[in-house]
């Protein structure tokens, strides 16, 4: 676990999380003695919760966020949040800038394509949709499925840890899981469905990157679904990285 190298200033801070990153964050923070409120957005059902304070659900936009910050005397922000939450990350750089609290913005490096693999990158999910035929291994979270609605030419494994909501493809099976995934389970799972096309995020990490081994052994096309530009903001690639940065803080 990275250690902080003292236990001054900043006194409370605010993890925006939801992901194995802000998870550890918090927990470093938590054991170095400073106030920590983790918030989730509370679109997963049981997640995985760090140590010190949890808040669950929305802030109501950049100006309710900027109020909570004010009222609850938070000195600096970490925006863990998923590389695919851009809303929530251009609220966080909106608010921090209108209360006057330091920013740092943590992202896990992005996946990178390997000898052998064979990937198409597009820029949204529409494109990802357009791009596949036959039988897809579909990753893209619950929440990002309608533009495959359009395509009843092809049948979709959908993998979500929440049931997903309509609209759906007409030819789909569901199935609920949460990584980390390894190797050997992945590389069955494609044979047994026929996979021939794998539709995936940019989300980087490795809970969920043994897909990608997987589909470059058994010769199965990646369709990779491109990050929306980083904000202007502080970024920290590590969570040692993000704990360096709140130990500069004056």
């Amino acid at each position: 676990m990275p250690q902080l190298s003292r236990v001054l200033l900043p006194r409370r801070v605010l993890v925006l999380g939801g992901t194995a990153e802000g998870r550890e964050l918090a927990a470093a923070l938590h054991a170095a003695g400073i106030a920590v409120v983790s918030s989730l957005a509370g679109r997963v059902t049981a997640p995985r919760l760090p140590p010190g304070e949890i808040r669950i659900g929305g802030f109501g936009g950049p100006d309710g966020l900027a109020r909570y910050l004010r009222e609850h005397r938070i000195t600096a922000v970490a925006d863990a949040t998923h590389p695919f939450a851009a809303a929530m990350t251009a609220s966080a750089v909106a608010a921090c800038a209108q209360a006057g609290v330091p920013l740092v913005v943590l992202r896990r490096p992005g996946w990178t394509e390997q000898p052998g693999d064979d990937w198409l990158r597009v820029p949204s999910l529409a494109e990802a949709a357009r791009a596949v035929t036959g039988r897809v291994f579909l990753t893209v979270g619950r929440q990002g499925l309608a533009p495959f609605a359009d395509r009843p030419d092809c049948w979709f494994l959908i993998r979500s840890v929440d049931p997903p909501a309509p609209p759906l493809p007409a030819h789909h099976r569901i199935l609920l899981s949460r990584g980390p995934f390894t190797l050997p389970a992945e590389r069955d799972l494609l044979r047994e469905h026929r996979i021939g096309t794998l539709v995936t995020k940019d989300s980087g990490g490795a809970l969920t990157a043994a897909k990608l081994g997987a589909a470059r052994e058994l010769g199965i096309a990646v369709v990779m679904v491109d990050r929306p530009p980083p904000p202007a903001a502080p970024l920290a690639s590590t969570t040692a990285g993000a704990l360096r940065w709140i130990d500069d803080l004056p």
